[in-house]
């Protein structure tokens, strides 16, 4: 059987190449950079989850400097009025990006480009609950509350009952827009698990039980960002995954198909980019998946301290 530290050794095998990788392809995410050659919602949603990846990763507490240069391309980005002009520009998805930069804007970012953003959300009547499905209402409501905003959206002890954990998909395999709900539900209540979700301890097993399911089905199918994006829901729900032969399969999946330059390539076997890609195209089949890795890594390893701690201190 094996030990129990080395689930934590193989995930710190994952995240040093992911973070190598991700350190030596930042000129991809900056979508003002020549390397960028994305459609404009491609070169947002890149630098979006990279903030995302810096603000987990300064909230967490680590001495660790590896992220330092993703954090300065961010600070760099949200201080360019030609950025929120850019997140801005994509009308299908413009106001729930500009949410989702003022809820990650970095730290001394000055705050005309923040009230620029505001304005725009308000026009737009995006802080509403009008035409939002429960899951978009929980996101909007997730968000807005990062950003200091007050949106007109139920609170969260009424979204977690509308929502994909208590009400769980009665087929299995779940559908994957159902499997990401499951998934962003879980990041969202938990505020990517610096928080316990609300849930009933009847509810929390038995969405536990699916995610478990699911999470065995992936590896089977070698879905490598569900796997990676489950792994961090179980943490959430209150698990150790990294204890569970279903963490360890998981985790030894990751490691057999990322690359020896850190990269993890692709969403999953059947999305990896084929020989042909460019370095453009290849970085954008890659990207997301490499820094979920990264959060995987963030998320369970900072929960499994806490524990430790609360187990140390009683």
């Amino acid at each position: 059987m094996a030990s129990i530290g080395s689930g934590q050794d193989r995930l710190g095998r994952l995240t040093a190449g992911a973070v190598d990788w991700l350190e030596r392809n930042l000129s991809f995410f900056d979508p003002f950079s020549p390397q960028a050659q994305a459609s404009p919602h491609g070169k947002v949603k890149a630098a979006l989850e990279l903030a995302l990846l810096r603000q987990c990763w300064a909230r967490s507490g680590s001495d660790d400097d590896s992220l330092s240069l993703a954090a300065e391309l961010v600070t760099a980005l949200w201080q360019r009025p030609g950025f929120l002009r850019l997140v801005a520009s994509e009308p299908q998805h413009a106001a729930a990006y500009e949410l989702i930069y003022v809820a990650l804007a970095p730290p001394g970012i000055g705050t005309a480009l923040r009230d620029e953003a505001i304005s725009l959300l308000t026009a737009s009547g995006y802080l509403t609950s009008a035409g939002k499905s429960p899951y978009l209402r929980l996101e909007t409501r997730f968000y807005a509350d990062k950003a200091g905003l007050e949106p007109q959206i139920e609170p969260y002890s009424e979204l977690i009952g509308q929502s994909v954990l208590v009400d769980l998909p009665a087929e299995f395999p779940c559908s994957l827009p159902d499997a990401y709900a499951i998934t962003h539900t879980a990041f969202y209540l938990s505020d990517f698990g610096t928080r316990t979700p609300d849930l009933t301890p009847e509810q929390a097993a038995k969405a536990t039980r699916l995610v478990g399911r699911m999470l065995d089905h992936c590896v089977r199918q070698e879905m490598w960002d569900l796997i990676s994006e489950l792994i961090i829901t179980l943490s959430c729900l209150g698990g150790d995954p990294l204890r569970t032969p279903g963490g360890e399969a998981a985790l030894r999946c990751l490691e057999r198909v990322q690359r020896p330059d850190g990269v993890i390539p692709g969403r999953s076997a059947v999305q990896a980019p084929d020989a042909s890609a460019s370095a453009g195209e290849f970085f954008h089949k890659c990207y997301h998946t490499t820094i979920v890795v990264i959060l995987m890594s963030l998320i369970v390893t900072s929960k499994r301290e806490s524990h430790a701690t609360r187990f140390v201190s009683r």
